[in-house]
């Protein structure tokens, strides 16, 4: 069974303070963890700290006390785990951690698709249906996430698995439309469409990064699309909504389930379409969708434990939703494609 392996880039330690579009080339190869402080600046990282620390103990005293399934550790978002829309439910989140309770794991196709099994079980959904996926790649790559727990079973990490169990459980009931309309309208609040006009560095720092991929989808999609400054964001064309509607509705339920996995993650649609088009890397997507708070890392430094644990985490769930959704893809030209790759 193949392994699935998700690389974090070294870093190095450095000190050189970095302006304009030299510190992105520098985090996204790992360099430059911090900018050079000013004695203010050491203040507000020092109290960061202090903070950061103190919340962390509180944390370590409250599930020292209690019993973890009372107080379970809060694990990153996974797969619709958030609100998926004004007035509507929650999709699953992740249960506790457990122990593990098998030796073995193993793919078998069955009548549905391809089966997972623990041992002699077959693996089934929070509400009890057999976990059966569309394509034998993902059974393996969801049966790598099983096959890689240790002692423990840590079910937040396992991003695959939740993107399967809510695409089969389907606990917030939506249909294929219902998908792609929460989709798209994400671009009315898309990341890359809002823009500042001070500073001046980050403002600058957001034309030279987010304006290719911009331009990149509207050439891509033949649309209009542009940016603001304004509050209420910019005007997007109800054509062009029409248009990427028309686009999603292109993909699967299951893939669509991916689609708005990695657009929650990312706060944008063009950045996650640029990603699954494979016009960008997840480094670099995570990273464009993190441009603000990169900029302040860089100006006033960082929670060295927080603000790379946010990183890797999210990293992860991006890699994780991607390739959920080319797995799925009722295209076998892009699955022999990911697979050659």
């Amino acid at each position: 069974m193949g392994n699935v392996v998700l690389e974090r880039d070294g870093e190095t330690e450095g000190t050189k303070r970095v302006r304009g579009a030299d510190w992105l080339s520098l985090r996204q190869h790992g360099g430059a963890r911090g900018a050079a402080l000013s004695p203010a600046g050491r203040w507000r990282s020092a109290v960061a700290c202090s903070l950061a620390a103190m919340l962390s103990g509180c944390r370590r005293l409250l599930w020292g006390r209690f019993p973890t399934a009372r107080f379970p550790r809060p694990p990153p978002a996974a797969a619709g785990s958030g609100p998926v829309g004004p007035g509507r439910g929650r999709a699953y989140a992740p249960p506790a951690e457990r122990k593990r309770f098998y030796q073995n794991v193993s793919i078998s196709q069955g009548e549905g698709g391809f089966e997972i099994n623990l041992d002699h079980r077959k693996l089934k959904t929070p509400q009890g249906k057999l976990f059966t996926v569309p394509s034998e790649a993902l059974a393996i790559a969801v049966a790598t996430e099983w096959d890689s727990q240790k002692d423990t079973i840590k079910f937040y990490t396992m991003h695959l698995t939740t993107l399967c169990n809510t695409a089969l459980d389907n606990p917030t009931q939506r249909n294929k439309m219902q998908l792609i309309r929460a989709a798209v309208k994400f671009l009315e609040t898309d990341t890359v469409c809002y823009r500042v006009e001070e500073p001046a560095a980050l403002a600058e720092l957001q034309r030279n990064e987010w304006d290719p991929v911009v331009a990149w989808a509207e050439k891509r999609y033949n649309v209009a699309i542009g940016s603001s400054t304004s509050i209420l964001g910019p005007n997007i064309p109800a054509s062009t909504k029409e248009t990427f509607v028309s686009h999603l509705a292109s993909y699967n339920m299951w893939a669509l389930q991916g689609i708005e996995y990695v657009i929650t993650q990312l706060k944008s649609l063009i950045l996650s379409l640029g990603l699954i088009d494979r016009h960008i890397t997840v480094e670099k997507a995570v990273l464009l969708s993190r441009l603000e708070e990169e900029y302040q890392i860089q100006r006033w430094g960082s929670v060295e434990w927080a603000h790379d644990y946010d990183l890797c985490e999210l990293r992860a769930r991006t890699a994780a939703g991607t390739l959920f959704v080319h797995l799925c893809s009722e295209s076998s030209t892009v699955k022999h494609k990911l697979l050659q790759d």
